[in-house]
């Protein structure tokens, strides 16, 4: 199985410690990510440390390394309870909005990252959540691929090619053959999390690609049965991590 990684939430203030840390095991490892920047965060809750002195300088350093780049939806913030075409939540910034919003949406959050200097054709929607409108909103856009989905190789429908994440992340890996994405979120990654990181890196580290090789990997075709499934398996890892939230709750409390 070939490995790509993926960064959510990138923001100006941003945790930039965890970031870093994060960032040192990639560049160690010889890894270039994919990192989601949201256009113009408005969500508090991605508010976790002080405002980067020259975001646009950091970019550049970035793009020297040859990361690649997405657009992390336009302000961050969850206006519908829709789950939409691929359900992992039933909140989202982009489902359940007229199609005219949406194109109006994708537009500005694509004109505030060419101000930042970030040209990209790849779109990452908060929440994993998107409906049929988002899809033609985002064609008409000039964009290309969304970083979401389930399986073992990019897939195109709806005239856009899709570049799956991982369903079960330690399963996905010990595959033979195929592709997948693992996402990371800094802000509120803990010290277990780099540990496992660190640990996943140097057993499996002959399998991680760059995100830009992630790109030329064969593009298969995705019939009616394949939506069927992709849309029962977000449904019932959604359900699962509902189920697993409760329980974790409820042991606190106990």
């Amino acid at each position: 199985m070939q490995i790509a990684v993926r960064i959510d939430d990138i923001t100006p203030d941003m945790d930039w410690k965890k970031f870093r840390r994060l960032e040192k095991i990639l560049d160690d490892n010889g890894i270039a990510p994919l990192l989601g920047i949201v256009p113009d965060n408005q969500d508090d809750n991605l508010k976790k440390g002080e405002m980067a002195p020259d975001f646009k300088a950091q970019i550049e350093i970035w793009k020297k390394k040859n990361w690649s780049f997405s657009m992390h939806g336009w302000k961050h913030l969850y206006t519908t309870k829709k789950g939409g075409l691929f359900p992992l939540n039933n909140f989202s910034e982009y489902a359940g909005v007229s199609k005219e919003m949406q194109r109006q949406m994708i537009r500005d959050g694509k004109e505030k990252l060419l101000e930042m200097g970030v040209d990209t054709d790849i779109f990452m929607a908060p929440g994993h959540s998107f409906d049929g409108n988002t899809l033609l909103a985002l064609k008409e856009e000039g964009f290309q691929y969304i970083t979401d989905g389930f399986g073992s190789w990019p897939y195109r429908w709806k005239r856009l090619i899709f570049l799956p994440i991982a369903f079960q992340r330690n399963k996905d890996i010990q595959k033979e053959e195929g592709y997948t994405t693992l996402v990371f979120h800094p802000n509120t990654m803990k010290e277990a999390d780099f540990e496992a990181f660190e640990k996943l890196v140097k057993e499996y580290k002959k399998d991680f690609i760059s995100y830009q090789d992630y790109l030329k990997a064969p593009v298969k075709k995705q019939g009616v049965l394949g939506r069927v499934k992709e849309y029962g398996m977000a449904t019932m890892k959604r359900l699962l991590v509902m189920l697993f939230t409760i329980k974790n709750n409820k042991d606190v409390a106990e």
